[in-house]
């Protein structure tokens, strides 16, 4: 199986943000990284090998340099060549430094590359985590369109020729952001964030039917795309089906499950005259709603059960809320019936 990530890689897609230079042998750069964490060797220095990370990426910094430095040259020799007889990816060496001697020598008799960084220690942990954690994450490609509605991510799924393309497209022209449209890449971050982004040659380009392939920011200008969004609420488009049994109230919801992380999904049956893209605006706008603490369907259903209740302890009948027509307050009551029929008029 081919390695996710390799030394050259890395080397590759970090360089300029990490300030990167090879020392020593140009050996070792398509050696596999296999760990998403990086680390200072530590105690490993003195001697102690247990539990040593040696899968990891590793890291000598100030501390560990200097510590070298003031070994006995026949400890240090023994200690380095201890060291690097581990199966280790790569070395780094911060703050621009120069490993004392044998350090080049036993890296190179394993095929061990080191790199140098003139960035400090603390800064290169800061920019390299976020990059393996990345490159390491679950992922998936999925088929669908991914579209930032008000900042909520939406991911339009249904089945080919359902319409995703021309729905997605109309909220782009409404001022909405286009993501990635047919392949959608999600990873997930930590445990409950899922990211999406398009394929790298295909990002920001659709295809709609009977006009063919279309290049979004150079139709509607560059804010109508960016490059990933959070996924948030899975928006499924169907055929109608008078016989399907649909969401009314909201109560209920469904989820949809991505790399273990659930979303909520919402099922929208499509018949003619429906104006699907205002409904996938209100669907991010209750989502948002929803997020800040306020349910809509919640919070009727517990005015309806408050109002219920008063009729029951009324004798089944049920006070109106406001006032009377002739502004007299405690009118009449009306039946419970009579306040959940619909309006005809």
């Amino acid at each position: 199986m081919n390695a996710r990530l390799t030394v050259g890689q890395l080397l590759e897609r970090m360089r300029d943000t990490l300030l990167l230079e090879p020392i020593g042998a140009a050996i070792g750069f398509d050696r596999p990284v296999t760990s998403h964490e990086a680390s200072s060797p530590g105690l490993v220095l003195s001697g102690y090998f247990n539990r040593f990370p040696h899968e990891r990426i590793q890291v000598f910094g100030e501390t560990e340099i200097t510590y070298l430095r003031t070994l006995d040259p026949h400890l240090r020799r023994r200690t380095l060549k201890a060291y690097f007889g581990y199966d280790i990816p790569c070395a780094f060496v911060t703050k621009s430094l120069d490993p004392p001697e044998p350090f080049l020598e036993f890296a190179a008799e394993a095929g061990i590359p080191v790199i140098r960084s003139r960035l400090k220690t603390a800064e290169f942990y800061r920019l390299i985590k976020p990059f393996l954690a990345e490159a390491f994450a679950p992922t998936v490609t999925l088929h669908g369109s991914l579209s930032d509605v008000f900042g909520v991510g939406l991911f339009f799924t249904g089945q080919s020729g359902i319409g995703k393309s021309e729905c997605v497209l109309d909220l782009v022209e409404r001022g909405h952001r286009l993501v990635a449209d047919d392949l959608v890449i999600v990873n997930r971050r930590g445990n409950d964030v899922l990211i999406g982004r398009g394929h790298e040659l295909q990002r920001h380009y659709m295809e709609i039917r009977g006009i063919g392939l279309i290049d979004i920011p150079a139709i509607f200008g560059i804010r109508a795309v960016r490059q990933q969004k959070r996924l948030e609420v899975v928006v499924h488009l169907e055929e109608w089906n008078q016989d399907a049994l649909v969401e009314r109230t909201g109560l209920e919801g469904e989820t949809h499950t991505i790399l273990g992380v659930e979303l909520p999904k919402i099922r929208v049956p499509l018949n003619p005259g429906k104006n699907i893209t205002v409904i996938a605006e209100v669907i991010a706008m209750n989502h948002l709603l929803r997020y800040s603490g306020h349910n809509p369907a919640e919070a009727f259903n517990r005015r309806l059960i408050d109002r219920m209740r008063q009729a029951s302890a009324n004798g089944g009948l049920l006070a109106p809320e406001g006032p009377s027509p002739s502004g007299a307050a405690g009118a009449a009551p009306a039946d419970v019936r009579r306040y959940l029929q619909e309006d005809d008029e």
